[in-house]
């Protein structure tokens, strides 16, 4: 569907013999993604009468038997600080103090021979030695990244969530326009940025609308992160891009507090550089759109600096000791800066910008009883954007007073409460129950006075020079669409878990149910309720017909015209996903560990009366790991995995799909422009309202709108990797990733092509209600259900063929990864990241990042064949080279270093204008998107942006004064300042052989180099 709106050293090694049975043991531990707990197991010298006992930090404690070849595991346990005692005959005779565990993953605690007459030891003489965690996980088959708090501590990074998953292998930066950079994105493994899940102490923080992005903790209170890039357990799905996965800090039995206050100074920050036009020799018979303003300045960003103080701060601790504890942590952030816009913008004016991001985390964790266990989780976050315009003058480069207009105010509130009970009914069997509510709201609205009578201005700077004395003429309506006023969204959702140990199997199970409802979302045009396009024919060329497919003629004259458009979609919607898993983690042998599993999930999506347009049924997903452990030493071990993945239609679908929409154009010329820059004496071009898309406001017919045997979208993955230790402190490994997309769904909106089968089956078109729209599966067979206009209905069967198509929906990603690793010694840690990948097809997805659109699953990549003309090439994730380095150095016990550096490839270009070499350059009314440049084809990433290049140093100040509570820093982002464009404009063309003068310009930058200054202390 068009879019046109306007608007992210390892510790001793294990004993061979150890490890070997460790990993051997039956109960081997379970790697779960979005899991808040982990396992300790572990091999003790056999002898009756032993057990092995675990204490956390909490007070929580669990008692295992060891069996008859000296194994144990003890497994759920939630992530944090564990004292493990082996016990022979109820007195300690060995002991490990603070295991700390990593979240999913699973530690080994093994012990070495232990006096043998416990009787004759008092408990001055129990060994007891810390614990390190061995460098290998052989019990993982699925590819993550785990960031710690420590980790987070040392290294300079963004403080979001975004940021920290970008340290993962193969992760890239979703497209900075995807709504025009109101969203904070991530790509993984090629696949869209709306395609991944967001999770916070297990449950789902997902924005519910569109799922791009989600809501993340307060730095300080993240414990860990994890970061999945593939393979993972059946017990977790609807993401065929990547997880991102928090674990919140909790109360212990000791006190902590402690504040940090941040500042990036505005003299610390540098400017972000001017843009300039450019001057290409174009192809002949074309020229731009404004020939004066070739090789002039496009914006100046000279004066555009940013300042941010940030103030957080937490506390924890028992309320009641060993059985209930709390954790309260607030961050505030708040933004303030200047942009100046483009000379091509309305208005051409400074906007002096806050940006306020207050976040608010509070858990309390119960222990009832040592077999039972209970966590209440609640979570705040904001997001609000708000602008004051002042008079911007490009000729003097001067900044004048307030204009009286004011930027959008946006404001996205999430509030989620999760509560988790687990219950350890026996040593082998564990029940865990996960429910949650949250609740969104998602205000966007211009304060600006008195708009009714003031339609948005676009592209004023294209108004006929002789009508408005050579200035252009705007009004104080800087916004053309707004949102109703009370838009949100409501989720909640149930998951239970039943884990059973069965000698050498660990078998799992359970349900996994989310509801999303959203009210009330979808864009408004503001103002009078239309807004206004000004535009130009490029010289010699002011008699070719602007959409001659739909009646529209030429403006004649010096070329220049006018569009009057209406853009509605406001509705509800809701949907439900449901799914169902059973998993087995079989030790085959002490080496060899088989993890089989299947996951079914259905989909339904209701429109805005509550009738169901998506009903996906049973999807069963198969996922089948395996690790060897080849020395039995934990040393090398090699994995793989193979994979399915369904991906469930988030709520926005019914926007423009399945609830009535309203988008038209009507197009004129004129003679005169008002004071509010209407203009005036006009004459109708076009046969009244156009629209691309047939979108009149009519009522939507929900089973005619999908196909009745659509497919959800989902993807084969398949991963072989390894890890190998060098030395005590070194790992290494590599791996490669091949994802294939094997089913896609988005919009198509040639339907006449529905009429053509009809009759071509012996059917009278004219007798059944045809829709302008319908969600399919590109390249597949699908089936549609319209209405008849004297009732009943008529089922259409449409193949590739009938609709046009020459390719299937195709994305294919494969990747090499290789690393080097040193995890943190006490002295520095390093590690350095190699990608080599290909990400290529017809289809990105869910999402069009080359034109910023965010309609999910209704792009307008498949609306019509013609637009897939010359569509395979490299899409918009892609980045074939990438390298990434990240460490910290401990000089003195006070002094420790830090950096962060990233090397990428480009972002491919994309070049979309008008088909000017045909018969009719635009015979869909869709403007300049059709794959064809100068009239030649162009295919995506047939260029691509520069190399992207970031170095971020920090360095930390912890006096020995203070005992190490008190600590200052110093990071500096963006240390070489660079500012490459993130990605280019590639629209090409205004109307036809009319070349927009901004095509190819950087559309989103690097943020220029600044600095941020740091006090902390803890307590």
């Amino acid at each position: 569907m068009q879019f046109h709106s306007i608007r992210h050293r390892g510790g001793l090694r294990p004993s061979l013999l150890a490890v070997a049975l460790a990993v051997g043991f039956g109960a081997s531990a379970p790697v779960f993604a979005q899991s808040t707990t982990a396992d300790i197991f572990g091999q003790v010298p056999a002898a009756a009468g032993e057990t092995v006992q675990v204490t956390s930090s909490t007070g929580l404690t669990r008692s295992v038997a060891v069996d008859e070849q000296g194994r144990y595991r003890i497994g759920n346990l939630p992530v944090g600080s564990y004292d493990v005692n082996l016990l022979r005959n109820g007195a300690v005779v060995d002991s490990r103090k603070g295991v700390q565990l990593k979240v999913g993953g699973a530690t080994d605690v093994s012990f070495a021979a232990a006096t043998t007459s416990a009787s004759a030891q008092s408990l001055d003489q129990v060994t007891v030695t810390a614990n390190t965690l061995p460098p290998i996980d052989t019990t993982a088959v699925d590819s993550r990244t785990i960031v710690t708090a420590q980790t987070l501590a040392r290294l300079p990074l963004g403080r979001n969530a975004e940021a920290i998953a970008l340290l993962a292998p193969g992760a890239v930066p979703g497209s900075s326009n995807l709504g025009n950079g109101r969203y904070r994105t991530v790509s993984f493994g090629g696949s869209g940025a709306s395609e991944n899940a967001y999770y916070i102490n297990g449950y789902n923080t997902s924005d519910p609308y569109r799922n791009l992005g989600g809501v993340g903790l307060p730095y300080g209170a993240i414990d860990q992160q994890e970061v999945y890039t593939g393979g993972y357990s059946a017990m977790y799905g609807r993401s065929d891009g990547g997880v991102i996965s928090q674990v919140g800090k909790r109360g212990t039995n000791d006190w902590h507090f402690g504040a940090q206050v941040l500042w990036e100074p505005k003299f610390a920050s540098s400017t972000a550089g001017s843009i300039y036009y450019g001057n290409k020799a174009l192809p002949p018979g074309y020229g731009y759109a404004d020939p004066s303003l070739v090789g002039s300045i496009y914006r100046n960003r000279e004066d555009n600096t940013k300042w941010t103080t940030t103030y957080s701060a937490y506390v924890g601790g028992p309320l009641i000791k060993d059985k209930l504890f709390f954790f309260v942590a607030a961050e505030a952030e708040k933004s303030e800066g200047v942009s100046t816009a483009s000379v091509e913008a309305n208005p051409v004016a400074n906007n002096h910008y806050t940006y306020n991001l207050p976040k608010y985390y509070a858990k309390v964790d119960w222990n009832i009883t040592d077999s039972n266990i209970l966590e209440l989780t609640g979570i705040h976050s904001t997001d609000e954007q708000r602008g004051t315009y002042y008079n911007y003058d490009y000729d003097t480069r001067t900044v004048g007073g307030p204009l009286g207009s004011n930027a959008d105010t946006s404001k996205l509130t999430s509030k989620y409460a999760i509560a988790k009970y687990t219950s350890y009914i026996t040593d082998d069997l564990t029940f865990t129950a996960t429910y949650g509510k949250g609740w969104t709201t998602d205000y966007l609205h211009n304060p600006t006075p008195g708009l009714d009578q003031q339609p948005y201005i676009d592209s004023p700077f294209l108004q006929n020079p002789a009508l408005n004395g050579g200035t252009p003429i705007t009004n104080l309506n800087t916004s053309s669409t707004t949102q109703a006023p009370n838009a949100g969204s409501r989720t909640h959702g149930l998951r239970l878990d039943l884990e059973w140990q069965l000698g050498d199997h660990h078998l799992a199970g359970g349900i996994d149910n989310m509801h999303y409802s959203a009210s009330n979302e979808g864009q408004d045009t503001s103002g009078p309720g239309y807004y206004l396009r000004y535009r130009r024919a490029s010289e010699g060329n002011e008699n070719v017909p602007i959409r001659p497919s739909q009646g529209v003629g030429a403006p004649g004259g010096d070329g220049y015209y006018v569009t009057e458009r209406i853009f509605s979609t406001v509705t509800s919607m809701s949907l439900d996903q449901k799914a169902q898993y059973l998993e087995d983690r079989w030790q085959i042998t002490d080496r060899f560990l088989l993890s089989v599993g299947v996951r079914n999930d259905s989909f339904k999506n209701f429109n805005d009366k509550n009738r169901p347009y998506v009903n996906s049924g049973p999807q069963w997903a198969p996922r089948i790991g395996a690790s060897w452990d080849v020395f039995g030493d934990s040393s090398l071990k090699i994995y793989g995995n193979l994979g399915r993945y369904y991906l469930a239609l988030p709520n926005n679908v019914a926007v423009r799909g399945a609830s009535p929409s309203t988008y038209t154009d009507v197009f004129y010329t004129y003679t005169g422009i008002d004071s509010l820059g209407r203009p005036t004496g006009l004459t109708e071009i076009s046969p009244g309202a156009v629209s691309p898309d047939g979108e009149y406001g009519q009522p939507v017919d929900p089973i005619a709108v999908s196909a009745r045997d659509l497919k959800s979208q989902y993807q084969d993955e398949g991963i072989l990797g390894f890890d190998k230790t060098l030395g005590d402190g070194w790992v290494t490994g590599a791996k490669v990733t091949v994802r294939k997309l094997k089913s896609a769904i988005d919009d198509v909106c040639d339907t006449g092509l529905l009429g053509e089968k009809i009759a071509a089956d012996g059917g009278n078109p004219d007798n059944v209600i045809i829709p302008g729209c319908v969600i399919f599966n590109p390249g597949a067979t699908n089936t549609f259900s319209l209405a008849n206009v004297d009732g009943g209905r008529t089922e259409v069967k449409m193949n590739q063929q009938d609709w046009g198509f020459t390719q299937k929906a195709k994305r294919n990603y494969y990747a090499l990864d290789l690393y080097l690793d040193h995890p943190f010694d006490g002295k520095w840690q390093g590690r350095v990241d190699y990608t080599f990948s290909r990400s290529y097809g017809n289809t990105e997805g869910q999402t069009k990042s080359d034109i910023g659109q965010t309609d999910i699953s209704k792009t307008q990549d498949w609306d019509s064949a013609e637009l897939m003309r010359y569509a395979n090439g490299l899409l918009s994730n892609d980045r074939t080279h990438q390298i990434k380095a990240y460490g910290a150095y401990q000089f003195t016990p006070e002094w420790m270093v830090s950096g962060n550096l990233r090397l990428a490839s480009g972002a491919p270009k994309s070049c979309l204008g008008f088909e000017d070499a045909e018969a009719d350059p635009d015979p869909l009314g869709y403007g300049s998107s059709y794959h064809n440049c100068n009239g030649m084809p162009s295919h995506p990433g047939d260029k691509r942006n520069p190399w992207y290049r970031q170095l971020d140093l920090a360095v930390t100040y912890r006096p020995n004064y203070f005992d190490g509570k008190l600590a200052f820093g110093l990071s500096v982002f963006n240390v070489t300042n660079e500012r490459k464009p993130l990605n280019s404009f590639s629209t090409y063309e205004a109307g036809p052989v009319t070349v927009n003068n901004n095509y190819d310009l950087g559309q989103f930058y690097q943020t220029p180099r600044y600095a941020r200054l740091t006090a902390t202390y803890d307590f």
